[in-house]
Order: C-alpha cells, then sequence, then structure tokens
C-alpha cells in the first residue's frame, strides 16, 4: 500500500466520523477535526457516545 491511500482511507474515516456525529446531533465539523487527529479512536469514542 502505497503512502497515498494511507491518506485518502484516513480522510474518508473522517468524512465517515461527521456524518455519524451529525446523527448524534453533534457537530460534524468539529467530530472531522478531531478524526483527522485521532483516526479510529475518534470513530470509538462517537460510537459508545449517546445521542444528544
Amino acid at each position: 500500500m502505497d503512502d497515498g491511500s494511507y491518506f485518502i482511507g484516513w480522510g474518508t474515516l473522517a468524512l465517515i466520523n461527521a456524518g455519524l456525529a451529525q446523527g448524534k446531533n453533534r457537530s460534524g465539523l468539529n467530530w472531522f477535526l478531531l478524526s483527522l487527529l485521532l483516526g479510529p479512536a475518534a470513530t470509538f469514542f462517537l460510537v459508545i457516545s449517546d445521542k444528544r
């Protein structure tokens, strides 16, 4: 796997997290940015969090 597909996958995960966040009435932009930094850890915290 080359470096380009790594960044594409990380960015795709961030977009998915933004959609999950909006579905839980949370800020999609904030979770997108957080996901760029934390990646799968942000997904884990988002999935276990309750809906607002």
